[in-house]
Protein backbone atom coordinates (compact mmCIF):
# COMPACT_ATOMS: atom_id res chain seq x y z
CA UNK A 1 0.00 0.00 0.00
CA UNK A 2 1.68 2.98 -1.54
CA UNK A 3 1.98 5.93 1.56
CA UNK A 4 -0.32 8.94 1.30
CA UNK A 5 0.28 12.52 3.16
CA UNK A 6 -2.12 12.18 6.15
CA UNK A 7 -2.27 15.42 7.80
CA UNK A 8 -0.65 15.47 11.44
CA UNK A 9 -3.88 17.54 12.88
CA UNK A 10 -6.94 14.98 12.57
CA UNK A 11 -10.86 16.51 11.89
CA UNK A 12 -13.62 14.91 10.38
CA UNK A 13 -14.40 17.76 8.08
CA UNK A 14 -10.71 17.64 6.43
CA UNK A 15 -10.61 13.71 6.46
CA UNK A 16 -14.01 13.69 4.77
CA UNK A 17 -13.06 16.54 2.29
CA UNK A 18 -10.10 13.81 1.81
CA UNK A 19 -12.54 10.63 1.18
CA UNK A 20 -14.44 12.72 -1.09
CA UNK A 21 -11.51 13.57 -3.05
CA UNK A 22 -10.16 10.26 -3.59
CA UNK A 23 -6.93 11.72 -1.84
CA UNK A 24 -7.56 9.58 1.35
CA UNK A 25 -9.28 6.35 2.37
CA UNK A 26 -9.61 4.99 5.99
CA UNK A 27 -6.83 2.78 5.51
CA UNK A 28 -4.30 5.16 4.22
CA UNK A 29 -5.47 6.93 7.64
CA UNK A 30 -5.31 3.71 9.74
CA UNK A 31 -1.45 3.18 8.25
CA UNK A 32 -0.27 6.97 9.17
CA UNK A 33 -1.61 6.46 12.94
CA UNK A 34 -0.12 2.91 13.49
CA UNK A 35 3.22 4.81 12.44
CA UNK A 36 2.41 7.49 14.66
CA UNK A 37 1.71 5.46 17.51
CA UNK A 38 5.08 3.49 17.23
CA UNK A 39 6.80 7.26 16.76
CA UNK A 40 5.45 8.08 19.97
CA UNK A 41 5.50 5.18 21.94
CA UNK A 42 7.36 7.26 25.14
CA UNK A 43 4.64 9.02 25.56
CA UNK A 44 2.53 6.33 26.92
CA UNK A 45 -0.83 7.28 25.41
CA UNK A 46 -1.75 3.88 25.01
CA UNK A 47 -2.72 1.05 27.02
CA UNK A 48 -3.90 -1.12 23.83
CA UNK A 49 -2.28 0.61 21.01
CA UNK A 50 -3.09 0.75 17.50
CA UNK A 51 -2.17 -2.38 15.26
CA UNK A 52 -3.44 -3.72 11.92
CA UNK A 53 -5.04 -7.06 13.76
CA UNK A 54 -7.07 -4.09 15.97
CA UNK A 55 -8.40 -2.32 13.05
CA UNK A 56 -8.46 -3.71 10.04
CA UNK A 57 -11.66 -5.52 11.10
CA UNK A 58 -13.30 -2.26 10.94
CA UNK A 59 -11.82 -1.31 7.96
CA UNK A 60 -12.82 -4.49 6.12
CA UNK A 61 -16.68 -3.16 7.30
CA UNK A 62 -16.56 0.17 6.22
CA UNK A 63 -14.98 -1.27 2.97
CA UNK A 64 -17.76 -2.89 2.21
CA UNK A 65 -20.40 -0.70 2.67
CA UNK A 66 -22.40 0.55 -0.28
CA UNK A 67 -22.26 4.16 -1.12
CA UNK A 68 -26.03 4.64 -0.15
CA UNK A 69 -25.15 2.84 3.21
CA UNK A 70 -21.93 5.00 3.83
CA UNK A 71 -23.93 7.95 2.81
CA UNK A 72 -26.11 7.52 6.40
CA UNK A 73 -23.23 6.99 8.40
CA UNK A 74 -22.24 10.43 9.72
CA UNK A 75 -18.76 9.14 10.69
CA UNK A 76 -18.03 7.29 8.24
CA UNK A 77 -14.09 6.29 7.83
CA UNK A 78 -13.42 8.86 11.06
CA UNK A 79 -10.74 7.06 13.41
CA UNK A 80 -10.91 7.86 16.94
CA UNK A 81 -9.58 6.88 20.75
CA UNK A 82 -11.42 5.29 23.54
CA UNK A 83 -10.12 5.88 27.39
CA UNK A 84 -9.42 2.44 29.10
CA UNK A 85 -12.45 2.94 31.70
CA UNK A 86 -14.89 2.58 28.61
CA UNK A 87 -15.84 -0.80 27.17
CA UNK A 88 -15.34 -1.75 23.63
CA UNK A 89 -15.94 -5.35 22.74
CA UNK A 90 -13.70 -8.05 23.13
CA UNK A 91 -11.25 -5.69 24.28
CA UNK A 92 -9.89 -6.28 27.87
CA UNK A 93 -11.05 -2.85 29.88
CA UNK A 94 -8.47 -2.22 32.58
CA UNK A 95 -8.94 1.44 33.90
CA UNK A 96 -5.11 1.86 34.64
CA UNK A 97 -5.13 -1.38 36.53
CA UNK A 98 -4.29 -4.52 34.99
CA UNK A 99 -5.69 -6.81 37.98
CA UNK A 100 -9.20 -5.44 37.63
CA UNK A 101 -9.18 -5.95 34.20
CA UNK A 102 -12.35 -7.85 32.58
CA UNK A 103 -12.93 -8.21 28.35
CA UNK A 104 -16.37 -7.18 28.49
CA UNK A 105 -18.83 -8.31 25.17
CA UNK A 106 -20.69 -5.52 24.16
CA UNK A 107 -19.46 -2.31 23.89
CA UNK A 108 -20.34 1.15 26.10
CA UNK A 109 -23.58 2.48 24.59
CA UNK A 110 -21.34 5.74 23.40
CA UNK A 111 -18.81 3.35 21.79
CA UNK A 112 -21.74 1.40 19.89
CA UNK A 113 -23.46 4.46 18.59
CA UNK A 114 -19.92 6.14 17.47
CA UNK A 115 -19.26 2.64 15.39
CA UNK A 116 -22.69 2.55 14.31
CA UNK A 117 -22.29 6.20 12.82
CA UNK A 118 -19.40 4.60 11.23
CA UNK A 119 -16.52 5.91 12.81
CA UNK A 120 -14.11 3.27 13.76
CA UNK A 121 -11.77 2.63 17.29
CA UNK A 122 -8.11 2.40 17.00
CA UNK A 123 -7.32 1.43 20.29
CA UNK A 124 -7.62 2.06 24.45
CA UNK A 125 -5.65 5.26 26.10
CA UNK A 126 -4.01 5.50 28.92
CA UNK A 127 -5.83 7.22 32.22
CA UNK A 128 -4.92 8.03 36.08
CA UNK A 129 -6.08 4.61 37.31
CA UNK A 130 -9.68 4.44 37.87
CA UNK A 131 -9.95 7.94 36.34
CA UNK A 132 -8.79 9.26 39.83
CA UNK A 133 -6.43 11.99 39.06
CA UNK A 134 -6.14 15.31 37.03
CA UNK A 135 -2.33 15.15 36.27
CA UNK A 136 -1.84 11.69 34.19
CA UNK A 137 0.99 10.28 36.05
CA UNK A 138 -1.06 7.39 38.08
CA UNK A 139 -0.69 4.93 35.72
CA UNK A 140 0.85 1.14 35.64
CA UNK A 141 1.33 1.57 32.15
CA UNK A 142 3.68 4.77 32.18
CA UNK A 143 3.05 8.06 33.04
CA UNK A 144 1.71 10.11 30.25
CA UNK A 145 3.62 12.75 28.79
CA UNK A 146 2.33 16.19 27.73
CA UNK A 147 1.88 16.47 23.71
CA UNK A 148 3.72 19.87 23.38
CA UNK A 149 6.50 19.25 26.36
CA UNK A 150 7.17 15.52 27.42
CA UNK A 151 8.75 17.30 30.87
CA UNK A 152 4.84 18.43 31.73
CA UNK A 153 1.74 16.48 32.66
CA UNK A 154 -0.59 15.53 30.11
CA UNK A 155 -3.18 16.29 32.53
CA UNK A 156 -5.77 13.46 33.83
CA UNK A 157 -7.13 11.28 34.37
CA UNK A 158 -8.05 11.12 30.55
CA UNK A 159 -4.67 11.50 29.76
CA UNK A 160 -4.17 9.15 26.36
CA UNK A 161 -7.54 10.36 25.19
CA UNK A 162 -6.02 13.90 24.79
CA UNK A 163 -2.78 13.01 24.03
CA UNK A 164 -4.09 10.78 20.90
CA UNK A 165 -5.37 13.52 19.48
CA UNK A 166 -3.27 15.99 19.81
CA UNK A 167 -0.48 13.82 18.17
CA UNK A 168 -2.39 13.20 15.32
CA UNK A 169 -3.29 9.41 16.07
CA UNK A 170 -7.14 9.93 16.36
CA UNK A 171 -9.88 12.51 14.96
CA UNK A 172 -11.47 12.82 18.34
CA UNK A 173 -10.71 10.78 21.59
CA UNK A 174 -13.51 9.75 24.38
CA UNK A 175 -12.42 10.41 27.71
CA UNK A 176 -14.41 10.68 31.18
CA UNK A 177 -15.12 13.86 33.35
CA UNK A 178 -16.18 13.50 37.32
CA UNK A 179 -14.00 16.44 38.44
CA UNK A 180 -12.30 17.96 35.51
CA UNK A 181 -10.96 15.09 33.38
CA UNK A 182 -12.67 15.51 30.56
CA UNK A 183 -11.37 19.59 30.27
CA UNK A 184 -7.91 20.04 32.11
CA UNK A 185 -6.38 17.35 29.53
CA UNK A 186 -7.86 19.50 26.68
CA UNK A 187 -6.76 22.54 27.66
CA UNK A 188 -2.36 21.55 28.67
CA UNK A 189 -2.67 19.79 25.28
CA UNK A 190 -4.29 22.58 23.07
CA UNK A 191 -6.97 20.64 22.09
CA UNK A 192 -11.53 21.71 22.78
CA UNK A 193 -12.90 19.28 25.46
CA UNK A 194 -16.32 18.82 25.79
CA UNK A 195 -18.42 17.88 28.62
CA UNK A 196 -22.25 16.94 28.28
CA UNK A 197 -24.59 17.54 31.01
CA UNK A 198 -25.02 14.84 33.30
CA UNK A 199 -27.22 11.64 31.71
CA UNK A 200 -26.66 13.30 28.22
CA UNK A 201 -24.31 10.46 27.77
CA UNK A 202 -25.02 7.03 28.79
CA UNK A 203 -22.52 5.90 31.26
CA UNK A 204 -23.62 2.58 30.92
CA UNK A 205 -20.50 0.45 30.02
CA UNK A 206 -18.72 2.56 31.95
CA UNK A 207 -15.89 1.72 34.96
CA UNK A 208 -17.71 4.21 37.30
CA UNK A 209 -15.38 6.73 39.66
CA UNK A 210 -18.27 8.76 41.08
CA UNK A 211 -21.32 7.04 39.43
CA UNK A 212 -23.34 10.21 40.11
CA UNK A 213 -21.40 12.79 38.74
CA UNK A 214 -19.26 10.69 36.45
CA UNK A 215 -19.46 11.78 32.37
CA UNK A 216 -18.32 10.43 29.34
CA UNK A 217 -16.81 13.28 27.32
CA UNK A 218 -14.89 13.80 23.84
CA UNK A 219 -11.47 15.40 23.08
CA UNK A 220 -11.06 17.26 19.41
CA UNK A 221 -9.59 19.67 17.33
CA UNK A 222 -12.50 21.83 17.39
CA UNK A 223 -15.71 22.39 18.19
CA UNK A 224 -17.42 21.58 15.19
CA UNK A 225 -15.95 17.86 15.76
CA UNK A 226 -17.31 18.12 18.98
CA UNK A 227 -20.55 18.74 18.31
CA UNK A 228 -20.49 15.96 15.22
CA UNK A 229 -19.91 13.53 17.94
CA UNK A 230 -22.34 15.01 20.32
CA UNK A 231 -24.94 14.66 18.04
CA UNK A 232 -24.27 11.03 18.01
CA UNK A 233 -23.35 9.95 21.26
CA UNK A 234 -26.30 12.40 22.90
CA UNK A 235 -29.96 10.72 23.53
CA UNK A 236 -31.60 8.32 26.66
CA UNK A 237 -30.48 4.59 27.26
CA UNK A 238 -32.36 2.72 29.42
CA UNK A 239 -29.38 1.01 30.31
CA UNK A 240 -28.10 3.94 31.76
CA UNK A 241 -29.46 4.89 35.34
CA UNK A 242 -28.67 8.13 35.10
CA UNK A 243 -29.94 8.75 31.49
CA UNK A 244 -32.13 12.18 30.91
CA UNK A 245 -33.15 13.45 27.54
CA UNK A 246 -32.42 17.08 26.60
CA UNK A 247 -33.84 19.20 24.02
CA UNK A 248 -31.61 20.08 21.16
CA UNK A 249 -33.74 20.93 18.47
CA UNK A 250 -33.15 25.15 19.24
CA UNK A 251 -30.26 26.48 17.88
CA UNK A 252 -28.80 28.52 21.04
CA UNK A 253 -28.52 32.13 20.93
CA UNK A 254 -25.94 34.15 22.41
CA UNK A 255 -25.89 34.22 25.94
CA UNK A 256 -27.60 37.57 27.77
CA UNK A 257 -24.77 37.77 30.26
CA UNK A 258 -21.20 36.42 30.16
CA UNK A 259 -19.58 36.00 34.27
CA UNK A 260 -16.18 35.79 35.14
CA UNK A 261 -14.69 35.62 38.51
CA UNK A 262 -14.55 38.89 40.80
CA UNK A 263 -11.69 38.38 42.15
CA UNK A 264 -8.47 36.82 40.27
CA UNK A 265 -8.30 32.91 40.39
CA UNK A 266 -5.26 31.45 41.99
CA UNK A 267 -2.33 30.59 39.62
CA UNK A 268 0.65 28.44 40.26
CA UNK A 269 3.07 26.59 39.59
CA UNK A 270 6.86 27.35 37.36
CA UNK A 271 4.47 29.29 34.79
CA UNK A 272 2.11 30.99 37.51
CA UNK A 273 2.53 34.32 35.63
CA UNK A 274 2.61 33.21 32.28
CA UNK A 275 -0.66 31.72 32.73
CA UNK A 276 -1.91 35.01 34.84
CA UNK A 277 -0.96 37.17 31.73
CA UNK A 278 -2.54 34.63 29.16
CA UNK A 279 -5.96 34.59 31.76
CA UNK A 280 -5.54 38.57 31.42
CA UNK A 281 -5.43 38.92 27.57
CA UNK A 282 -8.70 36.04 27.37
CA UNK A 283 -10.60 38.41 30.12
CA UNK A 284 -10.34 41.70 27.12
CA UNK A 285 -11.17 39.57 24.67
CA UNK A 286 -14.34 38.35 26.33
CA UNK A 287 -15.32 41.31 27.58
CA UNK A 288 -14.82 42.32 23.79
CA UNK A 289 -17.13 39.78 22.46
CA UNK A 290 -19.44 39.83 25.14
CA UNK A 291 -19.81 43.61 24.32
CA UNK A 292 -19.86 42.89 20.50
CA UNK A 293 -23.28 40.39 21.15
CA UNK A 294 -25.16 42.94 22.75
CA UNK A 295 -24.48 40.73 26.25
CA UNK A 296 -23.44 41.73 29.84
CA UNK A 297 -20.17 41.27 30.89
CA UNK A 298 -20.23 41.14 34.64
CA UNK A 299 -17.42 39.83 37.71
CA UNK A 300 -19.32 37.86 40.36
CA UNK A 301 -18.01 35.90 43.66
CA UNK A 302 -17.57 32.35 42.63
CA UNK A 303 -16.41 31.34 46.29
CA UNK A 304 -19.40 29.41 46.55
CA UNK A 305 -18.55 27.48 43.63
CA UNK A 306 -15.00 26.22 45.38
CA UNK A 307 -17.03 25.88 48.93
CA UNK A 308 -19.17 22.79 46.90
CA UNK A 309 -16.15 21.74 45.11
CA UNK A 310 -15.02 20.56 48.15
CA UNK A 311 -17.59 18.27 48.84
CA UNK A 312 -15.87 15.90 46.35
CA UNK A 313 -13.07 14.93 47.72
CA UNK A 314 -12.94 16.01 51.61
CA UNK A 315 -16.42 15.41 52.55
CA UNK A 316 -19.02 12.37 52.59
CA UNK A 317 -19.48 12.29 48.51
CA UNK A 318 -16.13 10.45 48.23
CA UNK A 319 -17.96 7.28 49.56
CA UNK A 320 -19.99 6.90 46.63
CA UNK A 321 -16.14 5.97 44.93
CA UNK A 322 -15.64 3.65 47.68
CA UNK A 323 -18.99 2.06 47.36
CA UNK A 324 -18.30 0.94 43.73
CA UNK A 325 -14.40 0.11 44.08
CA UNK A 326 -14.28 -0.47 48.11
CA UNK A 327 -14.31 -4.03 47.53
CA UNK A 328 -11.68 -4.42 44.94
CA UNK A 329 -9.20 -1.97 46.56
CA UNK A 330 -9.71 -3.71 50.01
CA UNK A 331 -8.95 -7.49 48.48
CA UNK A 332 -6.47 -5.86 46.15
CA UNK A 333 -4.92 -3.17 47.94
CA UNK A 334 -1.17 -4.00 46.73
CA UNK A 335 -2.18 -3.89 42.95
CA UNK A 336 -3.59 0.25 43.46
CA UNK A 337 -1.30 2.97 42.92
CA UNK A 338 -0.63 3.69 46.86
CA UNK A 339 -1.92 7.92 45.97
CA UNK A 340 -5.20 6.20 44.52
CA UNK A 341 -5.63 4.19 47.01
CA UNK A 342 -5.26 6.55 49.51
CA UNK A 343 -7.85 8.95 47.71
CA UNK A 344 -10.39 5.69 47.64
CA UNK A 345 -10.09 4.73 51.18
CA UNK A 346 -11.01 7.99 52.47
CA UNK A 347 -14.47 7.36 51.93
CA UNK A 348 -14.48 4.69 53.67
CA UNK A 349 -13.27 6.70 57.00
CA UNK A 350 -15.55 6.09 60.01
CA UNK A 351 -16.50 9.61 60.75
CA UNK A 352 -18.55 10.03 57.70
CA UNK A 353 -21.82 8.98 58.54
CA UNK A 354 -25.47 9.04 56.85
CA UNK A 355 -26.22 12.17 58.21
CA UNK A 356 -23.07 13.85 56.93
CA UNK A 357 -24.14 12.05 53.40
CA UNK A 358 -27.46 13.97 53.29
CA UNK A 359 -26.28 16.68 54.41
CA UNK A 360 -23.99 16.84 51.43
CA UNK A 361 -27.07 15.47 49.08
CA UNK A 362 -28.67 18.66 50.11
CA UNK A 363 -25.96 21.22 49.97
CA UNK A 364 -25.51 19.85 46.41
CA UNK A 365 -29.12 19.99 45.56
CA UNK A 366 -29.42 23.36 46.55
CA UNK A 367 -26.22 24.54 44.50
CA UNK A 368 -27.78 22.98 41.41
CA UNK A 369 -30.98 24.94 41.93
CA UNK A 370 -29.18 28.26 42.30
CA UNK A 371 -26.26 27.41 39.79
CA UNK A 372 -29.80 26.81 37.31
CA UNK A 373 -31.10 29.93 37.93
CA UNK A 374 -27.91 32.23 37.29
CA UNK A 375 -27.13 30.01 34.02
CA UNK A 376 -29.92 29.30 32.24
CA UNK A 377 -29.73 32.42 30.13
CA UNK A 378 -25.50 32.87 30.96
CA UNK A 379 -22.07 31.76 30.86
CA UNK A 380 -19.40 31.78 33.45
CA UNK A 381 -15.82 31.50 32.16
CA UNK A 382 -12.93 30.59 34.23
CA UNK A 383 -9.54 28.96 33.49
CA UNK A 384 -8.89 25.48 33.17
CA UNK A 385 -6.54 25.11 34.95
CA UNK A 386 -4.06 28.29 36.71
CA UNK A 387 -0.90 26.15 36.19
CA UNK A 388 0.83 23.06 35.62
CA UNK A 389 3.32 21.02 36.63
CA UNK A 390 6.30 18.90 35.68
CA UNK A 391 5.82 15.59 36.23
CA UNK A 392 9.03 15.60 38.34
CA UNK A 393 6.59 17.63 40.60
CA UNK A 394 3.45 15.83 40.58
CA UNK A 395 5.45 12.57 41.96
CA UNK A 396 7.25 15.32 44.60
CA UNK A 397 3.89 16.39 45.82
CA UNK A 398 0.87 14.19 44.17
CA UNK A 399 -1.48 15.64 46.49
CA UNK A 400 -1.54 19.15 46.34
CA UNK A 401 -0.16 19.54 42.66
CA UNK A 402 -3.58 17.08 41.75
CA UNK A 403 -5.65 19.42 43.81
CA UNK A 404 -4.67 22.35 42.26
CA UNK A 405 -5.40 21.29 38.97
CA UNK A 406 -8.83 20.81 39.64
CA UNK A 407 -9.41 24.55 41.07
CA UNK A 408 -11.93 25.34 38.70
CA UNK A 409 -13.19 22.52 37.28
CA UNK A 410 -14.65 20.26 40.28
CA UNK A 411 -17.48 22.22 40.79
CA UNK A 412 -18.69 21.32 37.76
CA UNK A 413 -20.68 18.11 37.67
CA UNK A 414 -21.73 18.68 41.46
CA UNK A 415 -23.80 22.17 39.76
CA UNK A 416 -25.12 20.00 37.39
CA UNK A 417 -23.34 22.43 34.80
CA UNK A 418 -22.35 21.52 30.69
CA UNK A 419 -19.12 22.53 30.09
CA UNK A 420 -16.54 23.16 27.01
CA UNK A 421 -12.84 24.07 27.28
CA UNK A 422 -11.40 26.26 24.05
CA UNK A 423 -7.88 27.47 23.51
CA UNK A 424 -7.56 30.78 24.48
CA UNK A 425 -3.95 31.14 23.49
CA UNK A 426 -0.91 30.01 24.49
CA UNK A 427 0.87 30.83 28.01
CA UNK A 428 3.95 30.62 27.06
CA UNK A 429 5.96 28.88 23.95
CA UNK A 430 4.29 25.06 24.02
CA UNK A 431 2.25 25.91 26.99
CA UNK A 432 -1.17 26.50 25.35
CA UNK A 433 -3.92 28.23 27.68
CA UNK A 434 -7.59 27.10 28.00
CA UNK A 435 -10.89 28.57 29.17
CA UNK A 436 -13.65 26.90 30.16
CA UNK A 437 -17.00 27.96 29.80
CA UNK A 438 -19.88 26.61 31.84
CA UNK A 439 -23.97 26.42 31.03
CA UNK A 440 -26.26 25.50 33.07
CA UNK A 441 -27.64 21.58 31.92
CA UNK A 442 -30.39 22.43 30.11
CA UNK A 443 -28.74 25.48 28.22
CA UNK A 444 -25.76 23.88 26.06
CA UNK A 445 -26.73 25.85 22.71
CA UNK A 446 -26.49 28.71 24.76
CA UNK A 447 -22.67 27.72 25.49
CA UNK A 448 -21.99 26.20 22.31
CA UNK A 449 -22.77 29.54 20.78
CA UNK A 450 -20.58 31.51 23.42
CA UNK A 451 -17.82 28.82 23.09
CA UNK A 452 -17.90 29.74 18.81
CA UNK A 453 -17.93 33.50 19.31
CA UNK A 454 -15.01 33.27 21.97
CA UNK A 455 -12.68 30.62 20.78
CA UNK A 456 -9.64 32.44 19.10
CA UNK A 457 -8.22 30.43 15.94
CA UNK A 458 -4.88 29.59 16.80
CA UNK A 459 -3.84 28.46 13.55
CA UNK A 460 -4.83 29.99 9.94
CA UNK A 461 -4.67 27.23 7.44
CA UNK A 462 -3.12 29.31 4.10
CA UNK A 463 -3.22 28.39 0.66
CA UNK A 464 0.14 29.08 -1.63
CA UNK A 465 0.20 29.33 -5.81
CA UNK A 466 3.61 30.45 -6.26
CA UNK A 467 7.40 30.81 -4.65
CA UNK A 468 6.41 29.87 -1.91
CA UNK A 469 5.19 26.01 -2.77
CA UNK A 470 7.77 23.50 -1.82
CA UNK A 471 10.97 23.69 -4.22
CA UNK A 472 11.01 26.93 -4.65
CA UNK A 473 12.80 29.89 -3.73
CA UNK A 474 10.78 31.33 -0.90
CA UNK A 475 9.36 27.98 0.68
CA UNK A 476 12.28 28.32 3.24
CA UNK A 477 9.95 31.67 4.94
CA UNK A 478 6.85 29.37 5.51
CA UNK A 479 9.44 26.35 7.46
CA UNK A 480 10.83 29.82 9.10
CA UNK A 481 7.34 30.42 10.06
CA UNK A 482 6.47 26.99 11.31
CA UNK A 483 4.11 26.43 8.47
CA UNK A 484 2.77 22.73 8.75
CA UNK A 485 1.98 20.85 5.34
CA UNK A 486 -1.52 20.04 4.72
CA UNK A 487 -1.38 18.65 1.30
CA UNK A 488 -2.28 19.94 -1.85
CA UNK A 489 -5.58 21.39 -3.34
CA UNK A 490 -7.53 23.76 -6.39
CA UNK A 491 -9.27 26.47 -6.14
CA UNK A 492 -12.82 26.84 -7.23
CA UNK A 493 -13.29 27.06 -10.66
CA UNK A 494 -13.30 31.16 -10.91
CA UNK A 495 -9.97 32.12 -10.49
CA UNK A 496 -7.45 33.49 -13.27
CA UNK A 497 -3.75 33.10 -12.83
CA UNK A 498 -0.81 35.73 -13.98
CA UNK A 499 2.84 35.22 -14.15
CA UNK A 500 4.22 38.90 -13.15
CA UNK A 501 7.62 40.06 -14.45
CA UNK A 502 9.24 40.45 -11.09
CA UNK A 503 12.48 38.81 -10.01
CA UNK A 504 12.02 35.74 -8.84
CA UNK A 505 9.01 35.15 -10.70
CA UNK A 506 5.55 35.68 -9.13
CA UNK A 507 2.00 34.48 -9.57
CA UNK A 508 -0.93 36.73 -9.40
CA UNK A 509 -4.20 34.80 -8.19
CA UNK A 510 -7.66 37.06 -9.01
CA UNK A 511 -10.79 35.84 -8.75
CA UNK A 512 -13.02 36.42 -11.90
CA UNK A 513 -16.57 36.61 -12.99
CA UNK A 514 -15.66 35.01 -16.08
CA UNK A 515 -13.04 32.90 -17.56
CA UNK A 516 -11.58 31.39 -14.69
CA UNK A 517 -10.57 27.86 -13.61
CA UNK A 518 -9.56 25.97 -10.78
CA UNK A 519 -5.58 26.69 -9.86
CA UNK A 520 -3.00 24.57 -8.27
CA UNK A 521 -2.41 25.36 -4.77
CA UNK A 522 -0.51 24.08 -1.47
CA UNK A 523 -2.32 24.43 2.09
CA UNK A 524 -0.44 25.17 4.86
CA UNK A 525 -1.15 25.82 8.40
CA UNK A 526 0.11 28.15 10.80
CA UNK A 527 -0.07 29.90 14.34
CA UNK A 528 -2.27 33.65 13.99
CA UNK A 529 1.27 35.48 14.80
CA UNK A 530 2.90 33.50 11.84
CA UNK A 531 0.27 34.26 9.33
CA UNK A 532 0.53 38.28 10.47
CA UNK A 533 4.42 38.11 9.81
CA UNK A 534 3.89 36.26 6.84
CA UNK A 535 1.47 39.08 5.48
CA UNK A 536 3.29 42.08 6.64
CA UNK A 537 6.34 40.56 4.20
CA UNK A 538 4.61 40.56 1.34
CA UNK A 539 4.61 43.55 -1.09
CA UNK A 540 2.16 45.42 -3.28
CA UNK A 541 0.76 44.36 -6.31
CA UNK A 542 0.36 41.21 -3.77
CA UNK A 543 -1.89 40.98 -1.21
CA UNK A 544 -3.91 38.36 1.17
CA UNK A 545 -7.22 37.54 1.08
CA UNK A 546 -9.81 34.78 1.12
CA UNK A 547 -9.78 32.06 -1.42
CA UNK A 548 -12.39 29.10 -2.23
CA UNK A 549 -11.40 26.24 -2.71
CA UNK A 550 -13.21 23.64 -5.02
CA UNK A 551 -14.80 21.43 -2.07
CA UNK A 552 -16.65 24.60 -1.56
CA UNK A 553 -13.70 25.73 1.95
CA UNK A 554 -12.76 29.73 2.08
CA UNK A 555 -8.63 29.43 3.53
CA UNK A 556 -6.74 32.19 3.44
CA UNK A 557 -3.97 32.94 0.29
CA UNK A 558 -2.10 35.26 -1.67
CA UNK A 559 -4.68 37.58 -4.19
CA UNK A 560 -2.72 40.20 -6.63
CA UNK A 561 -4.50 43.73 -7.43
CA UNK A 562 -6.34 43.90 -10.56
CA UNK A 563 -5.14 46.81 -12.19
CA UNK A 564 -1.71 45.29 -11.77
CA UNK A 565 -2.36 42.24 -14.20
CA UNK A 566 -5.34 43.98 -16.90
CA UNK A 567 -6.28 46.39 -18.85
CA UNK A 568 -9.85 47.97 -18.73
CA UNK A 569 -10.91 45.18 -21.57
CA UNK A 570 -9.45 42.12 -19.05
CA UNK A 571 -6.46 41.51 -21.21
CA UNK A 572 -3.20 40.40 -19.59
CA UNK A 573 -1.47 44.51 -19.23
CA UNK A 574 2.77 44.69 -21.23
CA UNK A 575 5.02 42.69 -19.28
CA UNK A 576 2.55 39.79 -17.53
CA UNK A 577 1.37 36.77 -18.91
CA UNK A 578 -1.85 34.94 -18.51
CA UNK A 579 -1.05 31.49 -17.37
CA UNK A 580 -4.76 30.41 -16.15
CA UNK A 581 -5.20 27.54 -18.87
CA UNK A 582 -2.20 25.67 -17.24
CA UNK A 583 -3.86 25.93 -13.93
CA UNK A 584 -0.18 25.87 -12.12
CA UNK A 585 2.44 27.99 -11.75
CA UNK A 586 4.88 24.96 -11.23
CA UNK A 587 3.76 23.71 -14.38
CA UNK A 588 4.60 26.87 -15.95
CA UNK A 589 8.05 27.29 -14.83
CA UNK A 590 9.00 24.10 -15.52
CA UNK A 591 8.08 24.69 -19.25
CA UNK A 592 9.53 28.12 -18.85
CA UNK A 593 13.07 25.96 -18.12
Amino acid sequence: MDSKFVPDHLTIAGLHRAFEKGDLSPRDVAKAIIARAGEYASHNAWIVAPTWDFVNPYLEALESMEDEERAQKPLWGIPFAVKDNIDLAGVPTTAGCPAYAYTPEQSATVVAKLIDAGAFPVGKTNLDQFATGLVGTRSPYGECENALDPALISGGSSSGSAVAVALGMAAFSLGTDTAGSGRVPAALNGLVGFKPPLGSWSTAGVVPACASLDCVTVFARTLDDCEAVDAVASGPDEACAWSREFDRSAVGAFPRTVYVPRDEPNFYGSFAEEYRAAWRRALDRLEDVARANGARFERIDTQWLSDIASILYDGAWVAERWSDLGSFVSEHADDVFPVTRTILESGNRLDLSAADAFAAYHTVFAARARARALFADAVLVMPTAGGTFTRDEVRADPIRTNSLMGLYTNHCNLCDLVAVDVPAGEASEKHPFGITLFAAAASQGVLLSAARAFAEPREIVVAVCGQHMRGFALHPQLEDLGAEFLGAAKTAPTYRLFALSTDPVKPGLLRSVEGGAGIEVELYRMSAAAFGSLVASVPAPLGFGSIELEDGEVVKGFLVEASAVMDGEGAAVSGVAEITEIGSFARYMDAMR
